[in-house]
């Protein structure tokens, strides 16, 4: 990651939000959007090699916190991996939430969908053993409309080169797969770790970044307002402290999602969000903290997002994808 850093200060001489700016008012975005973008491409293709040069793995998890891009991350690693002769398969470890009359209560009496005791850990690591062992399993679905695990006729049976894929926030935890042996695992920590500086004195946190990455995609694909993603913030990084970040000296990779550009593009659709919050607000502390932060940023425009390629990262935030959710 130290590296990774260093790359980001060479490729982009001066990290601050001037040369952001500058290169918004001289309609250089597109320049740096494929920059930026290239930067991600080749960190991918070197998680793709690493991966493949390890015979012995049959299961990449992936993990990272919430609006991380790990869900575009594993398509865009599977695609890299692809290229390097393996055949990634893309499971999900939603599908293997228990029924929700057997999920584990917080401490308020609620269904406590974020501890590792909400999937059914003995079940999936008997499906990983079975497939692992060459067998056909029936891969279950879970409808989230009835709480129910489901069996729709979907099975899957490896053969030699498939690796299967899977990301959630368990996934560098010790107690999701304790049956599958190290030697068989990779496991993959998405992160955002931007160097970007506002000022001399102020640096744009990754807990920001990520915030405003929720809040566009809650507003674009949820129904969600802004004031609505900022009041759960809080407890998204109490699940965060407790189940994601305690793993992370676990993994044998880490993946900066962050991009060079992404502040100017997620103001354009997160400043609008932001202002038009009631002043009685309970949010609207955390709202005007983030309006300073992006205050002296120079948001791109509709006709910049045309640059973006369909397969980035800040399209699962903002749309346009070409890849499904």
């Amino acid at each position: 990651m130290i590296k990774e850093m260093s790359m980001w200060r060479n490729l982009f001489r001066e990290n601050n939000v001037k040369t952001l700016n500058q290169a918004v008012a001289v309609g250089k975005v597109r320049y740096v959007i494929n920059l930026s973008e290239t930067l991600h491409d080749h960190r991918y293709a070197e998680l793709a090699n690493d991966i493949a040069s390890r015979p012995g793995v049959k299961l990449v998890l992936i993990a990272g916190p919430s609006s991380s891009g790990k869900t575009t991350s594993s398509k865009r690693l599977a695609l890299h991996m692809r290229v390097n002769g393996l055949n990634p398969i893309i499971i999900s470890l939603d599908d293997y939430f228990r029924n929700r009359v057997d999920t584990p209560l917080d401490e308020n009496g609620e269904y406590d969908f974020e501890c590792l005791e909400a999937l059914d850990v003995p079940f999936l690591n008997q499906q990983l053993e079975e497939l692992f062992a060459g067998k056909r399993v029936e891969i279950p679905k879970y409808d989230f409309a009835s709480g129910t695990r489901k069996f729709v006729g979907q099975f899957l049976q490896l053969t030699e080169n498939d690796v299967l894929i899977m990301e959630g926030i368990h996934g560098l935890n010790p107690g999701l797969t304790p049956q599958i042996p190290d030697e068989e695992k990779y496991k993959l920590y998405v992160s955002v770790l931007t160097p970007i500086r506002i000022d001399e004195k102020t640096r744009m946190q990754a807990r920001d970044y990520r915030l405003l990455r929720r809040m566009v995609r809650d507003h674009q694909f949820r129904g969600m307002s802004a004031e609505d993603t900022i009041l759960r913030w809080p407890s998204v990084g109490v699940g965060e402290e407790k189940y994601i970040i305690p793993f992370k000296p676990l993994a044998d990779a880490e993946f900066n999602s962050a991009l060079f550009y992404e502040i100017p593009m997620l103001k354009c659709y997160a400043e609008p969000l932001l202002q038009i919050l009631p002043a009685s607000s309970p949010a609207q502390g955390e709202a005007q903290r983030l309006l300073g932060l992006i205050r002296s940023v120079i948001a791109t425009t509709p006709l910049d997002v045309r640059h973006i390629p369909p397969t980035s990262i800040i399209r699962e935030f903002i749309g346009g994808s070409s890849f499904h959710y």
